[in-house]
């Protein structure tokens, strides 16, 4: 077993890449096969995804495209997911891919885009319950965990981690995403389905575990219990001050030791996940009020949100050089600040998919164009493609989140199009959306099993075919 950042060092390149970004054609073939599992080795099968692909297939006049779509859309089924039951529930264990363990983070976004579906099978509505119900276990287990693993027998290759590591834990690094995209699918799963079912008592002491960790990490009286360091040699991989971080001022906002890349902070208010906290307490304090009827506690968690959203305007709102009034990425609420984007999400520029602010606010446009600029040290541009990358690999590398999050986030037609041209020539013959690759060499990537990237290139058709089906009908 490795981490990520081995298997990256690790990673062959890609199976071949013969062409330029507008029209790539493969040299073996003009056909496009499946790149799916066999039917009787795919993890598990849904109807209505399987209709879905079908569909949308259809409706998918670049051939390569749909062939992309078809191999990416349902590869969290195919090939990473673990259903069963237990004490009358149903479970759900989601790996990344080529690394065996659920990161909390990873596995809510692989699974997000069959939310939509969920009406429609039963069978999946389960394995989404299942999900949910593993989370919470997760949660119970270690709030401050980022990656667990199905079998609480296995050993961790961290172990030796200076933290508080425990059976069933694969990596204890600090991020407040992990908690938000626990609380998003949960709140969107009863938003969809309208199925509470899931909200039992193991779920209600999940959620105010994750609000008692949330304002311990404000660290108002103390720096709480919570450090790490790691003695690897790479300091993404660790943490400044004893493993407490950078010292900061206590303005209000969450304390985050690590980014959703797993890179360390710089600086531990990390805005992009405080933004992301306000969004999740917010429609947990809407559970808590509309299915326990518990006011109390429901003020506690908009209460939260209220005080760290002030905090963000206060301190997190800066004057770039050239880009003007942005948000900074990290700040520590003494004026020090870092302006730079990172292509994980949550990031900058994905603000108004989390549901923060809407693509028209001002600061998040300035922040956009700074982003998506030479201005933003982690953006790269080469023969290929132009898009936002970030320490975790380096430079001259970008992430094809980054390029997902782009055209999700923009309501203009060429730009969506662009990032589709960009998705579609860097994939390097293999029909696959991967963690990264050389802005001058798409077959230089990292990670062929990468299902989070794969899932969002997914969601991003399915977004597409519902609200800009002309786009779809474009030959690239």
């Amino acid at each position: 077993m490795v981490n990520r950042r081995e298997f990256i060092k690790k990673s062959g390149a890609g199976i071949g890449f013969f062409a330029i970004p507008n029209s790539v054609r493969f040299i073996f073939s003009d056909e496009y096969i499946s790149k799916r599992p066999p039917m009787s080795e795919r993890k598990f099968t849904s109807v209505a995804v399987e209709k879905t692909i079908k569909a949308i297939k259809k409706s998918i006049a670049d051939e390569e495209l749909a062939w992309m779509f078809e191999n990416c859309f349902p590869n969290t089924l195919d090939t990473t997911v673990k259903f069963y039951r237990k004490n009358n529930k149903p479970y759900t264990y989601v790996i990344t891919g080529d690394i065996d363990a659920m990161w909390l983070r990873d596995s809510s976004a692989q699974v997000y885009p069959y939310l939509s579906l969920a009406n429609e099978d039963e069978k999946l509505k389960n394995l989404l319950k299942g999900v949910i119900n593993k989370q919470v276990e997760c949660v119970l287990l270690d709030p401050y965990a980022n990656a667990f693993f199905d079998n609480s027998d296995k050993i961790s290759e961290w172990k030796d981690d200076s933290t508080q590591m425990r059976p069933g834990i694969h990596e204890r690094k600090w991020e407040i995403d992990s908690l938000c995209y626990v609380m998003r699918l949960s709140y969107n799963y009863w938003k969809i389905t309208g199925d509470s079912s899931i909200f039992d008592s193991d779920w209600k002491k999940a959620m105010l575990l994750i609000l008692q960790t949330f304002k311990e990490q404000q660290r108002k009286d103390s720096k709480g219990r919570y450090k790490f360091q790691r003695s690897n040699g790479n300091p993404l991989d660790t943490q400044f001050a004893g493993g407490y971080g950078n010292p900061t001022k206590k303005v209000g906002l969450i304390h985050s030791m690590f980014r959703p890349s797993d890179d360390a902070t710089f600086y531990p208010f990390l805005i992009s996940s405080n933004m992301f906290a306000v969004v999740s307490l917010r429609e947990t304090a809407e559970i808590f009020y509309e299915i326990f009827k518990d006011e109390n506690t429901a003020a506690q968690f908009k209460n939260l949100a209220e005080e760290v959203d002030e905090a963000i305007q206060k301190y997190a709102v800066l004057n770039h050089p050239t880009a003007g009034k942005i948000y900074a990425l990290e700040i520590d609420g003494f004026g020090n600040a870092l302006f730079m984007d990172d292509a994980n999400v949550p990031n900058l520029l994905s603000i108004p998919y989390l549901g923060y602010r809407s693509k028209e606010d001002e600061i998040y446009k300035n922040t956009r164009k700074f982003s998506l600029s030479k201005a933003n040290p982690w953006f790269s541009e080469g023969k290929f493609v132009k898009g936002i990358g970030g320490p975790h690999i380096g430079e001259h590398k970008i992430w094809p989140l980054g390029l997902i999050m782009q055209a999700l986030t923009t309501d203009d037609n060429e730009e969506i199009v662009s990032c589709l041209k960009m998705l579609k020539a860097t994939h390097a013959g293999t029909g696959f959306i991967h963690e990264s690759f050389d802005v001058d060499n798409p077959k230089d990537f990292t990670r062929s099993w990468f299902a989070w990237a794969n899932t969002l290139f997914g969601e991003l058709i399915l977004y597409l075919h519902k609200t800009k089906p002309d786009i779809l009908k474009r030959k690239f």
